[in-house]
């Protein structure tokens, strides 16, 4: 949003790096206030004892969609100036395998390896680490994967457009489900034997 509404010249791009810098800070502060630093926490997700990873990023999720809609609303944001990231749909799913996997097994995402790292956690340095090893070796062995990676192009889609509905039921419907993702996983905590931390 704030990207939006200094490209539409309501504040100077001089503060670009600012607001970088204070929003980078404001989301390490909730991963880390949310717990995110620690893997057994996050991992209590797959095995239904702690669903604040799936409450947070719902519940960022619901802000998000309708801070949106209001800055939309009062002209502050501009949904034409948003960049979408197209989507290509073999590599999204391969990806997201891969990605669901090493989250499993490691407990962190890379956003939280971050978290873990800064407040001096091993196993989020090493998974960290790990990381960037993954990283260097996909952009070195990236010509093979390159006809994989952009198979499937579907452009840049937004959900809403796919179901042929407005922004504002498509938000209103999200909001329905993650009261009933918060109720449901709120319900089957008490009932799943929790792991102390």
């Amino acid at each position: 949003m704030i990207g939006s509404i200094i490209s539409s010249g309501i504040i100077s791009p001089s503060w670009d790096n600012l607001f970088a810098v204070i929003i980078g800070m404001g989301f390490g502060f909730a991963l880390e206030s949310s717990g995110f630093s620690s893997s057994r926490k996050i991992i209590g997700t797959f095995f239904a004892y702690d669903f604040v990873v799936v409450k947070v990023f719902f519940t960022a999720a619901i802000v998000a969609s309708i801070g949106l809609l209001y800055f939309n609303y009062l002209g502050l944001v501009d949904f034409s100036t948003l960049y979408i990231q197209p989507t290509f749909l073999a590599s999204a799913i391969i990806g997201g395998v891969i990605m669901g996997v090493g989250f499993a097994m490691g407990g962190f995402c890379p956003g939280t390896s971050l978290c873990a790292a800064a407040v001096g956690r091993i196993d989020g340095i090493v998974f960290f680490g790990g990381m960037f090893i993954g990283v260097f070796l996909f952009s070195e062995s990236f010509p093979f994967f390159e006809n994989l990676f952009y198979s499937g192009s579907q452009g840049a889609k937004m959900i809403n457009t796919v179901l042929g509905i407005s922004p504002e039921l498509f938000t209103f419907l999200l909001v329905l489900a993650a009261v009933g993702m918060f109720s449901g996983a709120s319900w089957l905590e008490k009932r799943v034997k929790k792991v102390e931390y």
